[in-house]
This record gives C-alpha cells, structure tokens and sequence, in this order.
C-alpha cells in the first residue's frame, strides 16, 4: 500500500515548515497568496489528502448525525431515514445508520459506537424503557432527539405520533362497522407506543360501552408468525372476537394469512386493522386497513428539530414535543358487517 502524503512531506518538498503548509491548506490569513498558491500545488501533485473528520472536529463539528433504528428492513424506518437524510443532507451533515435488532445491548453499544465518533447528534427509536444509557448523551452535551419510540427526559426532545389517537380511530373504526368482540395483538407495553396504542383501544371500547375482554388482550413482537399464532389462540377462545386491531401490520398481515388459512372471510367473519401503513397493505389482493404514521414527515421533522438545537448551543437542552396526528385508511380487510 502506498504511503500517504503528509504536511511533512509537503514541507520538506517546499523547504518550508509543516505549520506553513497547514495554515496554507485552511486559508489562514497570515499566509500570503504566493505561498498559498504553492502549497495547493505542490499538494495537488503529490496527492495529498485532509484528514476530513480530524479537520472537523478541530472546528468543533464532523458533519456526522448518528441514526439509530430496530430495523432497517421496513418501510417505516427506511422512510424515515431518508426524510433525515433529505432534510440534512442539504446543509452538509451525513448519516451513519446503526439498527439495533431491538436489542438493548446492540443499542448501547451503538450510542457508545457513534459517541466515540464524535457525531454532532443522535437520533434514535429506542428499544430501551429506562433513560439511564441515555445519560452519557446528555452529560456530553450532544444533542438527542427520539423519533416513533421514545422515553420521558428531561431535556430531551421527540417527535412522536399521537399513538393514543391511532389505537381510539382504529378501534373506534371496528366499533362503527358493527363488531364488538374486537381483540387487541400488541406490541411490548413498557415501551411508550404500545402502552399508548392500547389504551386509545381500551378507551374506545369504555366509550362504546364494550366489555374490555381480557382474553382478547395479547402482547408480542412484531412479525408474521407472532400474527399466525395470536389468531390461533383467539379462535378457540369462546366467545371468540370477531374482530382485531394489531399494532403492527407484520402482524395483520400474518393474522389475515392465518384466518384464511382456516377458513374464515375477511372481513365477514373477521375483520383486521394494523398500524403503519406498509407498502403491502395497499397491493394485496385483499388490502389491509391500517393507520398512517406518516414516516417521511416525522423524519423531516426530527431533522428539523435537531438543526435548530445544533444551531444554538443553549437550546440542546431545550424539551420540544412534536406529535402528528394519525390518519385511519379504510381498506378491505375491516369493511361493514
């Protein structure tokens, strides 16, 4: 491997010293054009490259914004990526992306990761249901913003939305149709989303006068087979529900294929509403009802707001709540009984 140029060996072609040519190569004003003409040369010829990220930092910033999601492989999170990227891209900051496969260990590991390389924020859809790890981020005065999933912290900002409402529509939504046996399949409750889709549920159904069923009631992760196996548990459950508000869409997807599977019409027999709005809802042949959490918006708006917290040291520390609201999409899968 050839061997990197140096300001020393820019210096010892030009026979000049190596804070000459460093003060050459970043414009200082004590260096006359003359000088400054010959350093760009000589450096041109023999290759030389900044060390960018040491050059930034030396100013106090690198340009680099940390993003740390569950995954990357969904709709949601890769369109909230890029609404980062396309709100920060244009004044110069880059992405590093970490997932953390909803580990609480990977995810440490990766504020610990970009910390180290002194990303000028981090935002983040945490896995985490204590604010402990989160602390070295505030003590080193880098901004922290949650997006989707977040903690209550002082200090700290968010943009969320408001997932209290999206569980009430979709819930609500199943009450009009005409279905009053509506079960619930959601995800882990000590995480602030879920907890607080499955209240906006709860609520709906205290509204309507509905029996809140505890049978109908079930906690799981996120996919497919978590989808299937709910629906197997539920249709032996006598009274079974007849309906089902997931939130998820992995999981509505898996519980439709399940129902199908044994037998039943969706949405006569059963119908189904998930939570996110992915691609495949709409391009099934039996599409899937759902509520839209607007991802792009919700990346362009986290960018925003950390833009306006790196843009104002005071203000790093500064709480400020975004929350969106939810849109309910009607589809196939939850249509009148």
């Amino acid at each position: 491997m050839a061997k990197k140029t140096t300001i020393y060996d820019i210096a010892k072609e030009l026979n000049i010293t190596a804070a000459t040519v460093s003060r050459a190569l970043n414009n200082n004003p004590k260096i006359s054009e003359a000088t400054r003409a010959l350093v760009l040369e000589a450096a041109s010829k023999m290759n030389y490259e900044q060390n960018k990220l040491a050059l930034a930092l030396k100013r106090g910033r690198s340009h680099n914004v940390g993003v740390v999601v569950p995954r990357v492989d969904s709709n949601f999170f890769g369109s909230v990526i890029r609404g980062i990227e396309e709100e920060l891209n244009p004044h110069g900051y880059h992405v590093i992306i970490c997932q953390t496969h909803e580990s609480t260990e990977r995810e440490s590991a990766n504020i610990e990761t970009l910390l180290n390389a002194q990303v000028d924020g981090i935002l983040i859809s945490t896995s985490y249901t204590e604010t402990k790890p989160f602390k070295k981020v505030i003590d080193k005065n880098v901004p922290l913003i949650f997006f989707d999933r977040k903690l209550q912290m002082d200090g700290v900002s968010s943009v969320t939305i408001n997932d209290f409402e999206g569980g009430y529509k979709a819930t609500k939504h199943l009450i009009d149709m005409g279905y009053k046996r509506i079960a619930h399949v959601g995800g882990d409750r000590s995480l602030l989303i879920y907890k607080d889709r499955f209240s906006g549920y709860k609520q709906a159904l205290l509204d309507a006068g509905l029996e809140i069923n505890e049978s109908y009631i079930i906690e799981t992760k996120s996919s497919l087979q978590n989808g299937a196996m709910a629906i197997q548990s539920l249709i032996n459950l006598d009274p079974k529900p007849n309906a089902l508000v997931s939130s998820s869409d992995f999981v509505a997807l898996g519980a439709i294929q399940e129902l199908k599977r044994l037998g039943y019409n969706v949405p006569q027999d059963f119908a189904v509403v998930g939570f996110s709005n992915e691609p495949f809802t709409k391009f099934m042949e039996s599409t899937i009802s759902t509520v839209n959490q607007f991802p792009l918006e919700m990346g362009r708006m986290t960018a925003k707001v950390f833009l306006e917290q790196i843009k104002n040291a005071s203000k790093v520390k500064i709480e400020k709540k975004v929350v969106l609201d939810p849109e309910l999409i009607v589809r196939d899968s939850s249509k009148s009984k």
